[in-house]
């Protein structure tokens, strides 16, 4: 099944697998996988034409016929994903990398600033290796790595220091500084502080495989390819690819052989001189990030407070957003956002919406993009599966088998339209985007039949909490939709809204001596599982309806005092988070993606349903163990990190195969600076409602340039949790 967008070209998609019996517990970690979510793709390749008349009858199953990133052909469903050539889990290490992203071109760089062709080390351009090594030396000597930090999601700064003889002491007297960027630019500067002129030898050493990044991941790169002199630099070519550098100014020597390039420098005392790297497809040009500039669909908004760390969060947030953006060549108006780097720099229909959704306060072009693009992909004609938006399987951890990304799609883009009309979508958008999301309420209504729960769609599938949490708004949003366009079907929805409320807090909830728990899903045989899960946190996400109203939810006024108990507990908050899973399961695993470490977007879900049912104190711990965590990781929040217990002095452990930056990451990061004021607009009835968390746990908070009804809109929130609109479209009340 073809996840519409974009063909396969990066390794971070979900392989085929065999679910697993949900009555055994799986310990060994091999069998929970490090890639949790959905499908990346080629952001440089024009998208296919959607199946309509998908060949394999059972849904959420990815394509077995299309090769993936890593060069072979996914294994056909009921295939052990052990019997792979490439597994998930092997992938290299990147949580010390420092990643630069422009899409479709990253840089991946360890602290050393050297590039020795080593793991994922390079320039990479729409998935394929560029260059894999950049070796600079000076007067013989490798420059000593003294500081290595990111400038701007797109570009690092690299310093190092040279003493170009061994009779001046121990103070170098020459610093190296490369300053690296994800468009393939490479500036090299030294500078000189030396009393004396210099004349320094200076080489670069560059060699590539023109490997995709899927071989490079799974240690199937190949050697070197043998360098050409090209002009001022040097070319390489296969079968699949070339790539050219050119230098300037040019290079005194070239070496091709040893892939070598050489220059004369002289420096004055106090004097500088720098050369710069153009590392190009041949015949390509410079990147043009979708992001920068007037075109990014993103509002520039700004954060200020009495919080120091929000400025920077809120800034690194939409920054990493707008790298991760993507335009699909044939539609070039409509913009969406990648599910992360290194590994999955394409559409993944879930990470998407949600993203989308996240940053609706930024404005609503990135909700329309991406809802388009999914649009043009689902699915026709295609039976039971009719309506749907196609997605891979996801791994669910080791006590549930892997469920479908394309349910969560599917419910996730009649939500999102309603909400974006809210914030501020014209008329004319969503009236073109209604007939997709009927399809998929109508697709809900079809899975459903009779039943008051919405099933895994395949055979003996169980009835997951939440995925009820996503379907129940999707009804409940979506019939707010219809109604608001004159449709059919509104009643309906809600009718199967109230009966699975009804349902849910009878059947899928455990009470025990401690006050119960939603269980975690029902098996067909009808038992539960009742394990903790960070997945309760969708029970809290009801959506947005008119008049700054938020819809129902799944479960009672004890319930969620229930839940918002056990979310703020120390078995689910560890202090730089919410854990995927309880601390006291025995599956836990603090490294688990869905058994135990702190998936950034999940808290932040967990911390906006708390803030919005009024369990402020919970909500609050949430979000400063957050704010805690990304101050530890330069405020680029990755997607997910390890739930190990927060100590003093510590430090959240970064998950070695965590996507930074990622799409839901940054996307968290604006939900949990911009849910503090609780903004809750009704663009079509020109009002905006204001319900900031009266706790103020950050102190004084100020957002400008966000967007509500297509127009700036600026707001404060005081010390004593009061908010007060500063800029808003003219012909918006405030109401409430």
């Amino acid at each position: 099944m073809h996840v519409p967008a974009l063909p396969s070209a990066f390794v971070r998609s979900d392989i085929s697998v065999s679910p697993k019996r949900p009555d055994v517990k799986h310990n060994n970690p091999d069998a929970e996988p490090n890639n949790p979510d959905a499908e990346s793709n080629n952001p440089d390749v024009k998208p296919k034409k959607p199946d309509d008349k998908p060949k394999k009858p059972d849904i959420g199953q990815p394509d077995s016929n299309r090769p993936s990133a890593t060069g072979y052909r996914r294994p056909p469903a009921g295939r052990s994903p052990a019997s792979a050539p490439h597994r998930p889990g092997g992938l290299p290490p990147v949580h010390a990398s420092l990643v630069c992203v422009a899409l479709p071109a990253l840089a991946v760089s360890t602290d050393q600033g050297q590039l020795n062709g080593r793991g994922l080390e390079g320039f990479y351009r729409s998935g394929r290796r560029m260059l894999s090594r950049c070796q600079v030396r000076v007067a013989g000597r490798e420059p000593v790595a003294v500081q290595a930090r990111m400038l701007s999601a797109d570009s690092a700064r690299f310093v190092a220091t040279v003493l170009p003889s061994t009779d001046g002491g121990p103070d170098p007297d020459v610093v190296v500084e490369r300053t690296r960027h994800a468009d393939g630019t490479e500036r090299i500067t030294l500078r000189s502080a030396a009393s004396r002129p210099l004349r320094l030898p200076v080489e670069v050493s560059l060699g590539t495989d023109l490997a995709e990044l899927g071989a490079v991941a799974a240690g199937r790169a190949g050697p070197e390819l043998p360098a050409s002199v090209h002009d001022s630099g040097m070319r390489w070519s296969s079968g699949t690819g070339h790539c050219v550098v050119t230098a300037v100014p040019a290079p005194t020597d070239a070496l091709a052989s040893a892939g070598l390039l050489r220059w004369e420098v002289q420096l004055p005392p106090g004097g500088s001189q720098s050369v710069e790297l153009r590392i190009r497809p041949q015949g390509g040009g410079p990147v043009r990030p979708v992001g920068h500039g007037a075109s990014s669909p993103l509002a520039s908004a700004r954060a200020v407070g009495d919080e120091p760390t929000v400025t920077r969060l809120l800034d690194t947030s939409v920054a990493d957003l707008r790298a991760l953006l993507l335009r699909d060549p044939a539609h070039p108006a409509e913009v969406y956002v990648a599910a992360g780097a290194p590994w999955r720099c394409g559409l993944a229909p879930a990470e998407a919406l949600t993203a989308a959704r996240m940053t609706l306060p930024l404005g609503t072009r990135l909700a329309v993009g991406t809802l388009r693009a999914l649009a043009r992909g689902q699915l026709k004609n295609a039976g039971s599966r009719s309506g749907m938006i196609p997605g891979p399987m996801r791994n669910a951890g080791p006590l549930l088998p892997p469920g479908c990304t394309g349910v969560e799609a599917t419910l996730l883009f009649p939500a999102l339209l309603a909400e974006a009309r809210r914030w501020g979508t014209s008329e004319a958008d969503v009236a073109d985007l209604l007939p997709p999301a009927e399809r998929c309420l109508h697709w809900l209504l079809e899975a459903v039949g009779d039943s008051p729960f919405l099933p895994d769609p395949h055979p003996r599938g169980p009835v997951r909490c939440e995925t009820q949490a996503h379907a129940h708004r999707a009804a409940l949003l979506g019939a707010d939709l219809l109604d608001a366009y004159g449709r059919p079907g509104g009643a309906g929805l809600r009718q199967w809204a109230e009966r699975l409320r009804g349902r849910f807090r009878e059947e899928l909830w455990v009470a025990d001596r401690t006050g119960g728990r939603p269980v975690a899903a029902r098996l067909a045989d009808g038992r539960t599982l009742s394990f903790l899960t960070g997945s309760a946190a969708h029970l809290l996400d009801t959506g947005l309806l008119g008049a700054g109203v938020l819809a129902p939810g799944l479960l009672d006024k004890v319930q969620t005092e229930q839940v918002a108990r056990l979310l703020g507990g120390p078995v689910m908050d560890s202090g730089w988070g919410l854990r995927g899973l309880g601390a006291k399961e025995a599956a836990y695993n603090p490294f688990g993606h869905r058994s135990g470490a702190v998936r950034v977007h999940e808290t932040a879900v967990a911390v906006a349903g708390l803030a919005a049912a009024g369990y402020e104190k919970e909500a609050g711990a949430l979000l400063r163990g957050v704010l805690a965590a990304a101050e530890t990781f330069g405020h680029r929040l990755p997607e997910m990190y390890a739930g190990e217990q927060r100590a003093e002095g510590g430090a959240p452990l970064p998950h070695p195969a965590a996507c930074r930056p990622a799409a839901v990451g940054a996307a968290a990061g604006v939900q949990l600076l911009t849910l503090l004021a609780g903004i809750r607009p009704d663009a079509p009835a020109g009002t905006v409602t204001l319900n900031p968390v009266r706790s103020a746990p950050l102190g004084e908070l100020g957002l400008t340039a966000l967007r509500v009804a297509g127009e700036p809109f600026s707001v404060r929130v005081s010390r004593l949790g009061l908010a007060m609109v500063e800029e808003a479209a003219d012909g918006l009340q405030l109401s409430g």
